[in-house]
């Protein structure tokens, strides 16, 4: 299967009850310190607004997410759930509920994140940093 390049870039439009399905796998072995990246902007460039960044520090085994506004990050929210396994490929599945997005790997949900801006403002997704990456669906 081709991989898709990296970083990343689809122009969408969420709401609630869509997901972002993400396959994948780590770029390098985890002893390298790869990260991953999935940022929901609010505007068409990358400097935009980001309603939730979720990014996976695989080597010391760290989540973060959070958003951005005007510029400015809001308060990290972090978790050392590291379900994502070296040298092995990744379903990650992003979706969008009510209050919350829900955040499955390979079909157990592992994090939550409240939304601070509205989720129909999202206009594009990106993924980044030190990832391959197979596919990615907006649904």
């Amino acid at each position: 299967m081709a991989l898709l390049p990296v970083p990343y870039t689809k122009h969408v439009s969420l709401s609630v009850g869509s997901s972002v399905k993400i396959k994948g796998t780590s770029a390098m072995p985890f002893s390298m310190d790869p990260d991953m990246q999935v940022d929901f902007h609010t505007g068409n460039e990358i400097n935009s607004g980001i309603a939730f960044c979720f990014r996976v520090y695989f080597g010391p085994n760290k989540v973060v997410m959070n958003t951005r506004q005007g510029g400015i990050w809001g308060d990290e929210e972090t978790s050392t759930v590291m379900p994502f396994e070296d040298g092995q490929s990744f379903e990650l599945d992003i979706s969008v509920l009510a209050k919350e997005y829900h955040v499955s790997v390979n079909d157990a949900q592992c994090y939550h994140f409240r939304h601070r801006i509205e989720p129909g403002s999202v206009k594009m997704v990106q993924v980044w940093r030190d990832v391959s990456l197979t596919s990615v669906i907006v649904a």
